[in-house]
């Protein structure tokens, strides 16, 4: 009997072992799903612009590393004339170099159309894995691809100006004003995210 009790004790424990294992091991998302997701006409532009870079679609933090290391991502300041990053909680720091320098020629352009204010980068690099973290606390997040997990896009608050969480109509109109600039130009594309209170910036390699 207490051989029995003691096969059946040591059967589950293997068997709990195994199952907390494949919880770490296995993703959190199941990339079929994600890539059956459609992207809407108003979207698809932005993943080609992204599909460009030659970069490839950022699973985990081991891919993002991957481009790190190859100099293929470059670190983005947390401040920069015209801009301030938030804490970064489901994203990453880490961009292509177009999109860092887009983000700073945009930075630098807001600053002189407003003598010296700034704008606020709520979202940066995700992967398939800050995503999936992301959608538990907000379903709003995308279901399948975002351009996010390439490298070359960024969200702007437009309800927070100089640190300051306040709409403002002024600030928000200048930061506009500079959205339609590169916009014009070729350089960018960019949509108004009404849930996420935020524009949502893809940089293309012009």
């Amino acid at each position: 009997m207490k051989k029995f009790l003691f096969v059946i004790f040591v059967s589950f424990i293997y068997t709990s072992h195994y199952s907390q294992m494949a919880k770490k091991i296995l993703p959190c998302y199941d990339l079929t799903e994600v890539l059956k997701v459609e992207p809407t006409a108003l979207y698809k532009p932005h993943l080609d612009a992204s599909k460009s870079f030659g970069v490839k679609l950022l699973k985990d933090s081991k891919t993002v590393q991957k481009y790190i290391n190859s100099g293929k991502f470059h670190k983005i300041k947390k401040s920069g004339k015209g801009y301030r990053v938030q804490k970064l909680d489901y994203s990453r720091g880490w961009m292509v170099s177009k999109g860092k320098l887009m983000l700073e020629k945009m930075g630098a352009r807001f600053s002189k159309e407003t003598k010296g204010h700034t704008f606020t980068v709520s979202s940066i690099t995700r992967t398939l894995e800050d995503q999936c973290r992301l959608r538990k606390i907000n379903s709003n997040a995308a279901l399948g691809i975002s351009s996010h997990n390439y490298g070359n896009s960024f969200d702007i608050s437009y309800v927070r100006f100089n640190d300051v969480l306040k709409y403002n109509p002024k600030m928000e109109a200048a930061l506009e004003k500079v959205l339609k600039y590169y916009y014009n130009a070729g350089r960018i594309y960019y949509i108004k995210e009404k849930q996420q209170s935020c524009y949502h910036v893809t940089v293309r390699n012009y």
